[in-house]
Parts: structure tokens; sequence; C-alpha cells
């Protein structure tokens, strides 16, 4: 039995039961994986356009989404596991090139990123890895658990992000990059870079779109009840309204207005 893969034409039979897919297609061997992983709380437009981008830019065959269990480093006002996993698998199912995977939501611990790694080699053999994050995050990584492991595990890709700059990976402990060639990719006269880290891994850094829509914005607003129309998919508006995601304690025994004021 055989099904359209939907992005390359080419067709497998595919059946690992933690991937949920933004289509009806499956996994062939020897791909270009791009891993995002996040919160997601909630996802919304600005994620699937830097997901989109970068595929596109990368040359990857998927984007793999991952939302986190218990993050780490955040721990406040995020909605549940299930929840944050219903309104990923809603938000990419008509993106063919788009998947998503439950392990940090199944652990029990805090999700840890090289424990997801180690995980995903045993599920993806076979294809290259690229961990895809932004310039905040990847200058934080000397704060993450077990860092120089870390670097050693996959390839990145580094992709801008408003309020930071290329030039500030200048102080970072496991990039060298010439600051002439940092300010080419912050001006845009250099479509990307590519550079060696520790263990013979890359991280190539990446300008994206810029795309001024915040998670924190969105759960404002859904405190508050006012509109998050047209700042995620509509599928995932409709699911946190019928939820109550993001209204507090006191105001979640109230009917949320539906409809236009």
């Amino acid at each position: 039995m055989t099904r359209n893969t939907g992005c390359r034409g080419e067709e497998t039979l595919y059946n690992a039961p933690v991937v949920h897919h933004g289509s009806d297609i499956v996994h062939r061997k020897g791909m270009k994986l791009g891993i995002f992983g996040g919160t997601f709380n909630p996802i919304h437009f600005g994620h699937l356009r830097v997901a989109e981008e970068v595929r596109e830019a990368a040359g990857l065959d998927r984007i793999i989404f991952i939302p986190s269990g218990t993050p780490p480093l955040k721990t406040e006002n995020i909605a549940a596991a299930r929840q944050r996993l219903a309104m990923t698998q809603l938000a990419i199912k008509k993106n063919p090139c788009f998947e998503m995977l439950d392990i940090e939501c199944r652990r029990r611990q805090k999700s840890y990123t090289t424990k997801t790694l180690e995980r995903l080699r045993e599920l993806y053999p076979d294809d290259r890895l690229f961990f895809m994050l932004g310039i905040d995050a990847f200058l934080d990584i000397p704060n993450w658990h077990r860092p120089d492991v870390l670097v050693r595990q996959t390839d990145f890709l580094v992709l801008s992000r408003p309020g930071f700059r290329f030039i500030d990976l200048s102080s970072s402990p496991y990039l060298s990059i010439p600051r002439p060639l940092l300010r080419k990719l912050d001006a845009r006269t250099l479509r990307y870079h590519t550079a060696l880290l520790a263990g013979g891994r890359t991280a190539t850094l990446l300008p994206v779109s810029p795309v001024a829509i915040s998670a924190t914005d969105i759960r404002s607003r859904a405190a508050q009840r006012k509109s998050i129309k047209y700042l995620l998919p509509a599928g995932v508006e409709s699911y946190i309204i019928s939820e109550n995601l993001y209204v507090s304690a006191k105001k979640r025994h109230r009917t949320i207005e539906r409809g236009c004021r």
C-alpha cells in the first residue's frame, strides 16, 4: 500500500504512531528535517510563516513541530499539553510538509532538548536533523541543560528575530564568525551563512521575514476578550474560545462572546 508524500511526489509507507501529519502524507528515508520546538502557547501565524519560509530557504523536506511538555524555563500561564498539541495539530493540518510529534508531552519530567534529540535520532536514524531556533535562543544555549552536549548532537538553523541582530552572535562561545559577515546578514545583503560548530556540526544563520505576532499578546487579548482573529488559524481561534483558554479563573464561568461587537 502506498500514499502520496505531498511535498516531493514520491510514494512510500510510514507508520510511526507518534507522528501527526499535516495532511495524508508519509515519510521516506534520507530526508532533511527541520525540528521546530516550542511551547506553542498558542501556535500562531508567525510560527507557521517562519516554518514555511525556512523549509523553502533551507531545502528541507519536512518541518516537525514538537510542543513542549513541562518547559524547564517557562512555568506560568501555559495551556495544558493536550491543549497545545490539539492547537498545533489544527494549525498544521493543511500543510503536507508539516508534521507534529508528541514526544515531549509524553514525558512527565521536564523537557530537555538533549533528551528530545536523542529520541529523534532513534526515530529518524537515516535522516539529517536541523534544530531551528532564534538568535535569542541560540545565545541562551549556555544556560540550557548540558549545552556542550547539545551543540554536538545536531545541526542548527539560527533564525533572525525582532529585537535581535546577527552581530549579537559574536558573543556566543560556540560560534566564530567574522563580524563583517554578521553585519551583512543583518543588512540582508547576504542570504545565509553556514559556520562549523564543535564536533563537526553546523550552524546556518538565516534571515527570515519579520512577523510581528506574539503569543504573549494573543494570550493577553484572549484574557481581555479582545479579538484574536487573523493572528492565528481559524481552527485554533475556535479552539481557544471553546476551551476558554487564557481567561482568568474569575471569568471562566462566563461565555466568551464569539461574534463582532
